[in-house]
């Protein structure tokens, strides 16, 4: 039998919601008395709510079973803080083999700080590995605080009462109520952890050398002519004080135990001191020295965990707090963070310094930047929650080279983002080292291609680099989001205006021709020779008056959302440039429903916020920054429109028998591998996904039978050879077709044999496939992010082509119509090119339960259905390869520390 602690995993340390951090494990036997004393610590009025009356023999007696040998059917875990026992629960399968009893207790110190749910998220998510899909629980009336942690998980629970008692049945099927529920809990208790990283009532710096050009002096620096409105220490062997600021030997020896140590010490100091940090009661590090190794590493986040600290680092930057009761910079970058209303997230320090010295020259202030480094601890999921929870923050930058938990990072920024602009700098678009691909649909399956659709379903603004993300930051935050993505071009100079309306159809913006009136109107308000089309040329004679005019005119009609002005220095008195840029600020009021932007083709900076009387325009010095911010800002309107997908509910799906099947393969291949075609059917047939009917043959005669047996009206068959680790038969030769008549049947099968002798297991006949668009659908099992679901063009072009779209499961409706229409084959399928749509509703399903059975099943490495055959009246696989590998189910929405 399976040691206690192997059944149940490793220990994992999650946040309580005051933000305390406790360990949850399994049950030892050597956890015995530690069980049994904290009953026996409980008041006498808990001990009898918890036991239904009062008894010495109860304790020893909760004792026993939850640390008794290991069984089948029972699961306990223990909740420690700093090493004390401070909750437990378990349960115990029932002769109703899918339920299970639950039991549950805290220490009376520990209540009302969501112990208890905390267990219960854990003991459920256990529950659910093992096929139990609902627990049981009897408790008395009288005990509000424990039917309130029943009714407040999120799952459905029903309650009968009799007498003095309630028996509880909880439901354990995870859905949205449920998610929801386990992410606010989530939230609160996140943010009620960073207080003391981004909001510390006291500082302490451990390295403030005493020479100066130390980067803990500069740090020390920053934080004491910032004005700083919290206390201020230093930790040092020697100094009495550092720049004015009083210094003792060791954190335990300053006056007060600070909330937040930032640590600038050497790599070998930094465990020692973080130990020192944690036994004081530190609640918070920001560790800025680089260079620890890997067991320095586990060391410090160890006892960070031991402790209940959070930790921002190692290797880099430091943080910031703008607010002004605060005034925190805890950075050792050159120039202060100005007061705003931006929140800034990076792993690279340069890329901080680039992000901050960008946005002081728009103008853009920032509410909290915090430089991540190595990303220990704290994550940019963490400070999206933050920043959703701050009342100072609009904007949010983010520059991300890791994910820790990409489907929590990922429900979390799309409710970030039905809030405030999300951007990011798409990193690593080129990682090299990517694994050497096996089938069609991971070599299409990129990293780049896994972060896009992270991005795009959570609704982030992803650019390409800093300067791109500068410029959309700067217009989304200073003008209002375009209704579509129609944009009127209006110029000074004919050629900036074809470079403007250019860049705009380059980043997928339309320039629509104006109305006969409008262009009416537009000519008697502009000077003689002026042309009113889309673009408009303004000529070089218009004046501010004249300019203004015309940009009043277009906004108030309703041709365009957007309008772009492209503007070049001229020589003609009748308008500088000075005075073309005083027209685009003095706007009036009703202009800004319609978004503007200008390109200002002499400027230096590539881009720069001009101040004005009816809010401020981004100016960019090139149009194809301005049409890249104004595709972003259309993108990100359209999303806000759209109302969240849900994932829909597939009949006719057998989890279950797919486990067993899964189960029944890698009991006999312990390392994985690629599926024959029988087990790779009845996988499939678990979610009724649709194949063309198809027959196995391991011999001349068995072949001929088949294919009398499956030929069409047009009497073609196929015949596909088959030997494991077979992929690409196209490439191989391994398929006939077009078979006709015994004849044929037999001497397709015996060139096979002929030509893969040794390693021909037998081959696959089908009908010849009627005419339709042959499509690509596939999964890939991304260690980091999970499933991705691949669809676009298939058959033998696919990888030539390389018209693919990816989203990562599972899938919600909106994800599934987005899949259909991304590839550029999309018109076709649609009925572009006089053969009407195909099933557009059966290729959903083949989507959406490819999601499904991809979410279920952890050990689906890769399944590569290519072709998958569309037409008017059906969709159906034709070829499928599935590989699976070891695995073990992971509940990525459940609440733990990295």
């Amino acid at each position: 039998m399976k040691d206690r602690g192997e059944a149940m995993g490793e220990a994992r340390h999650a946040l309580l919601a005051d933000g305390t951090t406790v360990r949850i494990r399994a049950a030892l036997g050597s956890d015995h008395e530690a069980v049994r004393g904290l009953y026996e610590a409980m008041s006498a009025e808990n001990l009898r709510l918890r036991f239904f009356g009062l008894s010495r023999s109860s304790a020893r007696t909760a004792a026993d079973r939850m640390c008794g040998a290991a069984r089948p059917g029972h699961h306990g875990l223990l909740a420690e803080a700093e090493g004390t026992l401070v909750g437990l629960a378990e349960y115990e399968r029932t002769a109703d083999k899918d339920r299970a009893e639950i039991a549950l207790a805290v220490s009376d110190a520990w209540h009302h700080r969501g112990v208890g749910t905390l267990l219960l998220e854990h003991l459920v998510s256990a529950a659910r590995r093992e096929d139990i899909s609902a627990f049981t629980a009897d408790a008395l009336s009288e005990n509000h605080e424990m039917l309130k942690v029943f009714a407040d998980l999120g799952l459905r629970t029903a309650r009968h009462f009799d007498g003095p008692e309630v028996h509880c049945t909880v439901q354990l099927s995870q859905d949205e109520d449920y998610l929801a529920a386990v992410e606010e809990r989530g939230r609160a208790a996140d943010v009620a952890s960073l207080v003391p990283v981004l909001r510390p009532r006291s500082v302490a710096v451990a390295g403030a050398g005493r020479k100066p050009g130390s980067v803990g002096r500069a740090l020390l620096h920053n934080l004491r002519s910032g004005s700083y409105t919290g206390s201020l220490y230093v930790v040092h062997p020697h100094a009495a004080s550092i720049l004015g600021v009083h210094a003792a030997p060791t954190v335990s020896a300053l006056p007060q135990v600070p909330d937040l140590v930032v640590v600038v010490v050497p790599a070998g100091e930094v465990g020692k001191v973080a130990e020192d940090c944690g036994a004081a009661g530190v609640r918070a590090l920001l560790v800025i020295s680089a260079g620890l190794d890997a067991a320095q590493a586990a060391t410090l986040l160890e006892t960070c965990r031991t402790y209940g600290m959070r930790c921002v680092g190692p290797n880099c930057l430091g943080l910031a707090n703008t607010d002004p009761s605060l005034l925190l910079d805890a950075t050792f970058v050159a120039t202060r963070p100005q007061p705003g209303t931006a929140g800034v997230a990076v792993q690279s320090g340069g890329v901080g310094i680039a992000l901050l010295g960008g946005l002081a020259r728009l103008g853009i202030g920032v509410s909290t930047f915090v430089s991540l480094g190595d990303k220990y601890d704290v994550s940019g999921n963490d400070l999206l929650q933050w920043w959703e929870s701050d009342e100072h923050t609009d904007l949010a930058l983010l520059h991300l080279e890791s994910f820790g938990n990409p489907r929590a990072f990922s429900r979390t920024a799309r409710r970030v983002t039905r809030r405030m602009p999300v951007l990011t700098v798409d990193a690593g678009r080129t990682e090299a080292g990517r694994r050497a691909a096996a089938s069609h649909t991971a070599a299409a399956a990129t990293r780049t291609m896994t972060r896009r659709a992270l991005f795009t379903q959570a609704g982030i603004t992803a650019t390409r680099t800093v300067p791109e993300l500068l410029g959309a930051a700067a217009l989304l935050h200073a003008q209002p989001l375009p209704r579509g993505g129609r944009v009127a071009v209006v110029t000074n100079a004919g050629g900036a205006g074809v470079l403007a309306a250019d860049a705009c159809a380059e980043a997928g913006l339309t320039i629509p021709q104006l109305s006969g009136e409008l262009i009416d109107v537009l000519l008697s308000v502009l000077p003689p020779g002026a042309t009113a089309t889309n673009p408009v040329d303004a000529t070089a004679a218009v004046s501010e008056g004249e300019l203004r005019a015309c940009l009043d005119t277009i906004a108030a009609s309703d041709t365009v959302d957007a309008i772009l002005v492209a503007l070049v220095p001229t020589a003609v008195s009748a308008a500088t440039g000075d005075d073309l840029v005083l027209s685009l600020t003095r706007a009036p009021g009703r202009r800004r429903t319609r978004t503007v932007a200008a390109v200002l083709l002499d400027q230096a900076e590539p881009v720069r916020l001009l101040p004005g009387d009816g809010g401020r325009i981004p100016a960019y010095a090139d149009p194809q920054t301005a049409a890249r911010a104004l595709a972003h800002a259309v993108t990100r309107s359209r999303w806000l429109a759209r109302p969240p997908g849900t994932v829909p509910v597939l009949a006719d799906t057998d989890p279950g028998r797919a486990t067993e099947v899964v189960e029944t393969y890698l009991t006999g291949h312990e390392d994985g591998g690629w599926l024959d075609p029988r087990t790779c059917a009845e996988l499939l047939d678990c979610y009724n996904i649709p194949q063309l009917p198809w027959a196995w043959a391991e011999t001349e005669d068995d072949a001929v039978l088949a294919a009398d047996r499956l030929r069409g009206p047009d009497g073609l068959v196929v015949l596909k050879a088959h030997w494991p680790g077979l992929l690409h038969k196209n490439q191989q030769r391994a398929i006939h077709l077009d078979l006709r008549g015994d004849a044929q049947v037999r001497a397709a099968f015996r060139d096979f044999e002929t030509r893969f002798a040794g390693l021909l297991t037998g081959v696959v006949v089908q009908p010849l496939a009627r005419r339709g668009i042959e499509l690509v659908a596939g999964v890939v099992q991304d260690a980091v992010f999970g499933p991705l679901v691949l669809f676009g063009l298939g058959g033998t072009a696919t990888e030539v082509l390389a018209d693919h779209a990816a989203r990562l499961a599972p899938l919600t409706d909106h994800d599934v119509h987005d899949l259909i229409t991304a590839p550029r084959c999309a018109p076709m399928l649609f009925g572009h090119g006089g053969e009407g749509p195909v099933d557009l509703e059966g290729l959903e399903q083949l989507l959406l339960r490819l999601s499904r059975m991809a979410s279920d099943v952890p050990q689906l490495a890769e399944a590569d259905l290519n072709p998958v055959l569309a037409w008017a009246g059906g969709v159906t696989a034709l070829d499928v390869r599935v590989r699976l590998a070891p695995a073990s189910a992971h509940d990525p929405y459940l609440r733990r520390l990295r």
